[in-house]
């Protein structure tokens, strides 16, 4: 029972992520047009921000409501690797299926109820590049995404709101970084959601550079940093 608990409490808090960030682009467009900055690329920019920090800021708080429910495959794989959480291979096959099938869910839902004149806005992640290029690049932002998140949570500022602005500027700046090559994800079931959508989702390239090489960036990431940062020994309790 609590494999299905997590694996629904991931899908809903998948769907509602899906949905909601993928207005960003929209909801910054209009906030910079509305306060004439929309010429000056650093407001913009910290709109943005503020935006993916506000909605990661409210996001966490849903997923501990929903007892640790995650939106992102290669974050849960991240924190089980680096021994943050204690999970395990059979929960997590429960769980990424779910987060592909709630993202699915908001692609659709938020293509649904788009204003037709910004529809043309919901794109999702896709391949700008040659494969190869287009997997490696993936790759090494999610590893840097990955590691950046251990280093931020575990090592970083005590403040939650501190945390979650550090995360949402490392964000902002690999999605800019990463935009001429793959969108970037850094999320397979973001990608593959809007993959559904766009009728790629069951295509090797898709597979390849939006979840194998994603997932051996986040598993390095989480193995470097216990390489470089390794948990304090554990005491053993005296007979």
């Amino acid at each position: 029972m609590g494999l299905i608990k997590a694996a629904v409490g991931d899908g809903v808090l998948t769907f509602m992520w899906v949905f909601c960030v993928s207005t960003v682009g929209t909801l910054t467009g209009l906030i910079s047009s509305a306060l004439g900055v929309q010429a000056l690329p650093p407001a913009v920019i910290f709109i943005t921000t503020f935006l993916i920090f506000f909605l990661v800021f409210v996001f966490s708080a849903i997923g501990q409501v929903l007892g640790g429910a995650s939106f992102n495959p290669t974050a849960t794989a991240t924190l089980y690797a680096a021994g943050v959480v204690p999970d395990s291979l059979i929960s997590m096959a429960f769980r990424f299926p779910a987060q592909a099938a709630g993202a699915v869910g908001g692609a659709l839902a938020i293509m649904e109820v788009m204003p037709i004149q910004y529809k043309h806005m919901l794109k999702g992640p896709s391949l700008k590049v040659d494969l190869h290029t287009g997997a490696v690049a993936e790759g090494v932002m999610t590893f840097i995404i990955s590691f950046l998140v251990l280093l931020i949570l575990l090592k970083g500022p005590k403040s939650s709101i501190v945390k979650t602005w550090l995360l949402a500027m490392a964000t902002v700046t690999l999605v800019i970084a990463g935009s001429a090559y793959t969108g970037p994800s850094m999320n397979p079931a973001n990608a593959f959601g809007w993959a559904y959508v766009n009728n790629w989702h069951n295509t090797w390239d898709q597979l390849y550079v939006y979840w194998i090489c994603p997932f051996i960036g986040a598993i390095l990431a989480a193995w470097i940093f216990r390489f470089i940062f390794p948990p304090p020994p554990t005491k053993q309790k005296k007979a």
